[in-house]
């Protein structure tokens, strides 16, 4: 209502102003007096009182809601009732979007110097943020820019015939802006700068319209002139130069003003300190010269863009400078900038800036094909040669097209160039310029197959595997029609157009490869690079032309050529690309699957009548087995494990020949390990496949009992084989555990699949031991052994290694994000955090963080728990005297004060969490007596000094709950303690006390411990939310016990919406249960699940063996909801209590974390101002596991964690992301939880 009220009064304020115009006379230049001010309320600086619609004009654009026309032509009215009003409005539009808080009053704008005026407004700004319109980020102000620049070239269009001519309104602007482009302030500069120069475009425009009007007229005065004295018009020739003149004052005019904009503005700002100004500078003249280059394209102008060729803003010089390129008529007027900034720009194309050299190359191309065509001075040849000529040409295809030789330069450039893994990425770039050239895949084609004719080069194995690559890149452009991965904003839906296009190409393609696919295979059947590149081929195919265009007889050579490959190999990559193009030759709804079925079943019958035989032959001579027996299970066995990825061979019945090699090795010990991984993984698609069966009919009981057995027979075989001496066996029993204990867990029966139950496997307290003991011997392993055995390997080998271990730790963690393996089991995977950070600190961050949406208060119960075990472990290293400023101390610190950071800043939702962490430290630190005697320190109480780093993630309220429960434990003598083994208490306490005011603290200064590292300053705290303190809470459910902890009053009674413990949600994504295929290139890493299915699709081979992904499918629409036992939401203190012996825990040291990694103290000291809570704000809300996924890329994209999904796919080195986000699922709270964690848990 004040910002209307002064508006309101500012059109009241003026009415004392006389008009001195006078109407009859001629106008003058300079600035006129201001009429009368009529009361109307027609200006756009104010719609409506009451409505809450925008109120200024600034508003009005920067919303964008009114069409921008209709807001000039409300504005230009105004201007016509009450200029001054209407300009003053105008004035503050241009300050208001420089982010200025100030409002140019009419006594300011009616007594003042534009100077002055400008002083007054750099006084209003807001000195606690740089940020203004133009600098803002969001879309709102990305439409702004757009709707501001918008605004002004319409302002000038639609005031080109009339009061741009008034001597009043331009002078008024063009001398503010200039004003403002001269202003220290930046945002005035840039805002001012952007206004002028759009401004300047606009008047360019009215300035060409101008022109083009004189020379009309001009024309028309001429041919009346010539005209017979009888025929002549005198009035129509009085009345064309009349319009003449009027349109050459006119012109006049509008130099005028342009030239103040350049020379006041533009000859200044081109060179501003910042770069955005100089960039739009450079962009707008680039516009000028192209739209009126008769006035503009000169040597005068194009200086300033050759002198910037030099700066940051080069990239718009470039871009400038190919809009005035691409006009051939343009390029004589450019001859002497072309040779005078030739050099430079050459050496552009060499630019640090890829961006920058790409826009180089383009302009020299420009350049280059203009001097091409100026110098080529051969004379025409006669019509009959050049008939013969073009039809001579037109014979010339393949590899004697001019294509041809192009495509020999771009294999070359590809293997110069070293850009091996990114040819996708260079076809891409060279999409838009040569598809002509990329599409000709016949040229292609006969480089590869063709024998060379004499003088001509050979293509060399290197050239051959490149153009193999590049044509299977081009083809998947063409028929995909979008960039690959990396390139655009993702798949755009097409064009009509470019849908035709699309669908062409893919019928060229598929009626040019079906002919030459088969001849390709032949040639290059014994290299498998090339084949398994080949081979993607015919994943392009539009496979209707095969039965449209009779061409059975190619598809009976392909078949017989990729059989032909898969019994000459046995590489894991040629093998998958023959199982997945059999899965998409099969595909149901082409006519050739019949053709395709049979070819593909005689094929898999003599590969399992050969395995049978060979493994019989193999158990039969036992340890006594040649070489050749070995190789001829493993070869057949690799045949059969890639095809039954795709493909469902049940009914080979695979399963009993490798459960009996697997059970064969576990007794005997001598089964190589490549025929045991490989027996492991093609058990586990047998099983995968057999439950793919039950999901999609209704399976009788005794068919779920017999899988079951099947699934029981096949864990226990994986159970042994974490024991097996070969690390690969161990490696791949290990990951198909987790796979198939996430499949087979208690998500299996959501969605409606009740019937599934007797599938369903929960792991015993002896695997989850195994499981957890595998990947602290596997996974947290000391850098220095690694190294010892990698030290003549390369690094590629080094990466691999690590991104293995990557792929197990982040199969065992979604294990405990999705409650199959207990989450206490994660406090050795969390006490890793700060030594192995490098290696995994994603992994294991996002898995604290989903562990924290699952339960907060026993996620945080298995932090603390963390942090005991490695203070155990240095107990047990340096005995009960600690040197607590060692650096393994503060290693122990510094990784719970990076524990403290992950809570978060709302106090609010981790209060319970965080009391019970506080809870569970003061227990551990108080849980055995000295030996010596009541007057020294309990051993566990250096701990004390760790916990305080949670000190400032209590709300105030509870930290004298906290400290009153800590004097529980302390008798009276402790408190007058101050000898230095006291310290960590004294420091705790300090820490609770009042807030953390300093002047309520005990000095802890003393000895070598000069601060504890929970001492905060109050300029570091961080301001947390206030709220309402409860009065006349009602009581608790649960009495309090005597030994129940009791509030200090400070505290607040809990209403009945607090006493409900936060839901702790156990039941993880319901498991996709159809294998898909994937791809085999990886994805980039991330902890959140992905889609994955059991049922095999012809589209995806690739993902390894470690790949499991549970996510919502369409069998498991609905998360399951659990009531988890009262022990699992609020566990005793002993439940928790660390044992040497309960989780095993490798011995660890800690070293201190660099200092980049260590927070602010802000981040952890709370500030004294907190209030207690609303009841609202005290309820806990469920908490969900589905957070939006997490891109965890530390580590190169190799290092990324392999996702199990549960597409049964062969060993690869490429795998698909790991993920670890659960689906929200809720379980039902126990009644009798107490409100807060302290009130119920008396001292020990």
């Amino acid at each position: 209502e004040g910002g209307v009220a002064d508006t309101m009064s500012l059109s009241m304020s003026v009415s004392e102003l006389e008009d001195p115009m006078d109407p009859k006379g001629k106008k003058k230049r300079g600035r006129p007096g201001k009429p009368p001010v009529r009361c109307v309320c027609v200006c756009v600086c104010v719609f409506s009182l009451w409505t809450g619609e925008p109120v200024t004009l600034f508003e009005v654009v920067k919303m964008g809601k009114s069409a921008m026309q209709s807001v000039v032509d409300d504005w230009i009215e105004s201007y016509k009732q009450d200029r001054d009003i209407a300009l003053l409005d105008l004035i503050n539009f241009f300050i208001q979007c420089s982010g200025c808080k100030g409002t140019v009053r009419i006594e300011m704008f009616r007594n003042m110097q534009n100077a002055e005026i400008i002083r007054k407004m750099t006084e209003e700004f807001d000195e606690d943020s740089g940020d203004y319109p133009l600098t803002m980020p969001g879309p709102l102000w990305k439409k702004f820019r757009y709707n501001f620049c918008e605004f002004i070239g319409v302002l000038i269009r639609q005031c080109q015939y009339s009061i741009i001519y008034d001597e009043y309104l331009m002078d008024t602007v063009i001398s503010l802006l200039t004003g403002l482009s001269d202003s220290q302030v930046r945002a005035f500069r840039h805002t001012s700068t952007l206004a002028a120069m759009k401004l300047m475009t606009a008047l360019v425009n009215v300035a060409l319209n101008l022109s083009i009007h004189q020379d009309n007229t001009q024309r028309q005065y001429e041919a009346e002139r010539n005209k017979m004295a009888g025929k002549r018009a005198n009035e129509k020739l009085e009345l064309l130069l009349q319009k003449r003149k009027e349109l050459q004052e006119n012109q006049d005019e509008i130099e005028n003003m342009m030239n103040s904009i350049f020379k006041g503005i533009f000859v200044h700002r081109y060179r501003d300190a910042i770069a955005e100004i100089r960039a739009i500078c450079i962009e707008e003249i680039g516009v000028w010269m192209k739209m009126y280059s008769d006035a503009f394209l000169n040597d005068s102008y194009l200086k300033y863009v050759g002198w910037t060729l030099h700066d940051r803003v080069r990239l718009k010089c470039l871009k400038a400078l190919q809009n005035l390129y691409t006009n051939r008529e343009l390029f004589p007027k450019l001859e002497l900038f072309t040779n005078r900034f030739k050099d430079r720009i050459v050496s552009m194309t060499l630019d640090k800036e890829y961006d920058v050299a790409v826009e180089a190359i383009r302009l020299v191309t420009l350049i280059l094909q203009y001097v091409q065509k100026q110098s080529h001075n051969t004379p025409p040849a006669p019509r009959e040669n050049s008939n013969v000529r073009s039809e001579a040409l037109a014979k010339r295809r393949g590899r004697s097209s001019p294509n041809g030789n192009l495509i020999r330069m771009l294999v070359l450039f590809f293997l110069e160039s070293e850009l091996h893994e990114h040819a996708a990425y260079l076809v891409d770039s060279l999409w838009e310029s040569s598809q002509e050239l990329l599409k000709d895949w016949e040229c292609m084609t006969e480089l590869l197959l063709e024998e060379p004719v004499q003088g001509e080069e050979v293509l060399s194995d290197r050239q051959e595997s490149a153009l193999i690559e590049l044509m299977v890149c081009t083809i998947r452009q063409a028929a995909e029609a979008h960039p690959p991965v990396g390139r655009g904003t993702g798949k755009r839906v097409l064009t009509a157009k470019e849908r035709k296009t699309q669908i062409d190409d893919k019928n060229k393609l598929t009626e040019h490869f079906i002919m030459a696919l088969p001849m390709l295979l032949s040639k290059y059947q014994a290299d498998s690079e090339k084949v398994a590149n080949l081979l993607q081929i015919p994943m392009f195919f539009d496979l209707d032309v095969y039965s449209a265009g009779r061409m059975e007889k190619h598809l009976d050579a392909l078949l017989k050529q990729i059989r032909l490959v898969v019994e000459k190999h046995i590489e894991s990559d040629v093998l998958e690309a023959c199982s997945k193009t059999y899965s998409i030759l099969c595909s149901e709804e082409y006519t050739i699957m019949n053709r395709v079925d049979i070819a593909r079943s005689q094929l898999i019958d003599e590969m399992t009548d050969r395995f049978t035989h060979c493994v019989e032959d193999l158990l039969q001579e036992g340890e006594e087995a040649d070489d050749d027996d070995i190789y001829n299970v493993l070869s057949t066995l690799k045949r059969l494990t890639a095809f039954h990825n795709a493909h469902d061979l049940t009914r080979w019945d695979l399963f009993g020949s490798c459960y009996r090699l697997l059970k064969a090795g576990i007794e005997q010990g001598s089964m190589p390990e490549q025929i045991a991984v490989q027996a492991l993984q093609c058990s586990h698609y047998s099983i995968l496949w057999q439950l793919v069966k039950m999901t999609e009919g209704a399976p009788s009981k005794d068919d779920l009992l017999a899988l079951r057995r099947v699934v029981k027979s096949f864990l226990a075989v994986c159970q042994q084989c974490l024991s097996n001496v070969n690390t690969p066996v161990k490696e791949q029993a290990f990951m198909l555990l987790c796979d198939l204990l996430m499949i087979f867990s208690h998500q299996l029966m959501s969605g409606g699949r009740e019937g599934l139950e007797p599938l369903v496997f929960n792991p015993d307290s002896t695997l989850q031991n195994e499981l957890l003991s595998f990947i602290l011997d596997h996974v947290f392993i000391d850098q220095d052994d690694e190294n010892q055995s990698m030290d003549e390997e390369d690094e590629a080998n080094k990466i691999e290694a690590l991104h293995k271990r990557r792929n197990l730790l982040a199969a065992f963690s979604k294990l405990i994000i999705y409650d199959i393996v207990d989450m206490p089991a994660a406090a050795d995977i969390f006490k890793h955090y700060m030594k192995y950070y490098n290696d995994y600190g994603d992994i294991i961050k996002e898995t604290l963080s989903k562990t924290r949406q699952s339960d907060k208060i026993l996620c945080a119960k298995t932090l603390i728990l963390s942090l005991q075990q490695l203070f155990n472990e240095l107990l047990q290293d340096q005995g009960p005297t600690l040197d607590r400023t060692s650096s393994h101390v503060s290693g122990i610190k510094e990784l719970a004060r990076r524990f403290a950071l992950t809570f978060g800043l709302d106090q609010i939702k981790t209060r319970e969490a965080v009391a019970t962490l506080h809870k569970d430290g003061i227990e551990f630190a108080f849980k055995y007596q000295n030996p010596r005697g009541a007057e020294f320190p309990p051993p566990n109480l250096a701990f004390l000094e760790v916990l305080s780093e949670f000190s400032s993630k209590l709300l105030r309220q509870d930290k004298k709950t906290v400290h009153s429960y800590l004097e529980k434990f302390m008798s009276e003598s402790m408190s007058e303690r101050r000898e230095d083994v006291w310290l960590p208490l004294i420091s705790y306490r300090n820490s609770l006390l009042t807030g953390g005011d300093d002047g309520d603290r005990l000095s802890v200064t003393s000895g070598a411990s000069s601060k504890t590292s929970s001492v905060r300053s109050k300029k570091g705290r961080t301001p947390v939310h206030k709220s309402k303190r409860i009065e006349g809470g009602s009581p608790s459910r649960t009495p309090p016990t005597p030994s129940t902890l009791s509030p200090t009053p400070s505290t607040l009674s809990p209403t009945p919406s607090t006493l409900s413990p936060t839901p702790s949600t156990l039941s993880p994504t319901p498991s996709t249960l159809l294998p898909t295929p994937s791809t085999l290139s990886p994805t980039p890493s991330t902890l959140s699940p992905t889609p994955s299915t059991l049922s095999p699709t012809p589209s995806t081979l690739s993902p390894t063996p470690s790949t499991l992904s549970p996510t919502p499918s369409t069998l498991s629409p609905t998360p399951s909801t659990l009531s988890p036992t009262p022990s699992t939401l609020s566990p005793t203190p002993s439940t928790l209590s660390p044992t040497p012996s309960t989780l095993s825990p490798t011995p660890s040291t800690l070293s201190p974390t660099p200092s980049t990694l260590s927070p602010t103290p802000s981040t952890l000291s709370p500030t004294p101002s907190t209030l207690s809570p609303t009841p609202s704000t005290l309820s806990p809300t469920p908490s969900t596991l589905s957070p939006t996924p997490s891109t965890l890329s530390p580590t190169p994209s190799t290092l990324s964690p392999t996702p199990s999904t549960l597409s049964p796919t062969p060993s690869t080195l490429s795998p698909t992301p790991s993920t670890l986000s659960p689906t929200p699922s809720t379980s039902s709270p126990t009644p009798s939880t107490p409100s807060h964690p302290l009130n119920t848990l008396s001292p020990l």
